[in-house]
């Protein structure tokens, strides 16, 4: 059995069995994962891979579960969470080299710190730096692609690999790690010195626009959809009159229409019933296709 196998490369407190999901996304939604695993070293990750190969288990991996939406009825599967047992951060003048499990908030304040400028836009991502690369985030104005050097990943079949910045295939939310599935381990980014003052004044302001703008204060995923060419996903939304428009506890935020929220309970099926009739709506209305940002767990 795989948790046997497990037990003896884990300590227990890192093999969680039908873990909640729930206390793992910022939706705050989603069943039971069969197992979920927090590694601490590369080795554990590239063994877990290992013996869910050999034991035929499919596997999910996950950072701090900022962009996902999990099946009501769990995961049927091993998730393996990196989290901040990944967040050692070197920095070398103007390269900043940092592992997959830091969250973006504090490796933009590690940069700022170095009046290191170009990671800005990065200050209010929610997520690990780790998801930030495999699916190219971004936000105002600025990508991953923009300040990659090179990243560190492990294949499927157990090898790791340094890909520079200008093969990683990045486009609007993928990338090449995303196309082929590896894990990202570390990414070296390359910045230019700034001032300090001025740093943390855009950053600041950055930070205002979001809070200002973005129902931070309620459960989501981020953005619900993927930005249409030569539309704004929230505009289109509000044009089609669905802002607020609610099913069970899942609602189109009042605040900006780009977001599904949970205001209560909100199941995965309401909110997967709601992304629909948003998608519906708005191609009937302007006969633009809103594609789903949100990754779902447990069906795909």
């Amino acid at each position: 059995m795989i948790l046997n196998a497990l037990s003896e490369i884990y300590a227990q407190n890192q093999v969680l069995v039908r873990e909640a999901m729930s206390r793992h996304t910022s939706f705050k939604i989603g069943g039971e994962a069969k197992i979920l695993v927090i590694p601490e070293t590369i080795e554990q990750i590239a063994k877990t891979i290992e013996l869910c190969k050999r034991y035929n288990e499919p596997y999910f991996v996950m950072g701090n579960g900022s962009n996902i939406l999990v099946d009501d009825d769990g995961i049927d599967a091993l998730v393996i969470k990196i989290s901040e047992s990944f967040g050692n951060v070197e920095i070398y003048g103007t390269e900043v080299i940092a592992e997959a499990g830091i969250l973006l908030s504090k490796l933009s304040k590690i940069v700022m710190r170095e009046s290191l400028q170009g990671f800005e836009f990065a200050s209010g991502i929610p997520g690990t730096l780790g998801g930030a690369v495999f699916m190219n985030a971004g936000a105002y104005g600025g990508e991953m692609k923009d300040v990659v050097s090179w990243v560190e990943v492990l294949t499927t079949e157990g090898t790791i690999l340094k890909i520079d910045g200008e093969s990683m295939a990045f486009d609007y939310r993928t990338s090449l790690v995303r196309e082929h599935g590896w894990i990202v381990l570390r990414v070296a980014m390359r910045f230019e010195h700034g001032n300090f003052e001025i740093i943390k004044e855009i950053t600041n302001e950055l930070t205002k626009k979001r809070v200002s703008r973005q129902p931070l204060e309620l459960p989501s995923a981020g953005s619900t959809f993927k930005r249409p060419p030569g539309h704004y996903a929230g505009e289109l939304i509000e044009g089609a009159g669905l802002r607020g428009l609610r099913h069970g506890d899942a609602q189109v935020s009042e605040k900006h229409c780009g977001f599904i929220v949970n205001v209560g309970n909100a199941t995965c099926k309401q909110v997967m019933d709601l992304i629909s009739v948003v998608q519906k709506v708005v191609m009937d209305t302007f006969g633009v296709e809103l594609e789903r940002e949100v990754r779902i767990f447990g069906k795909e």
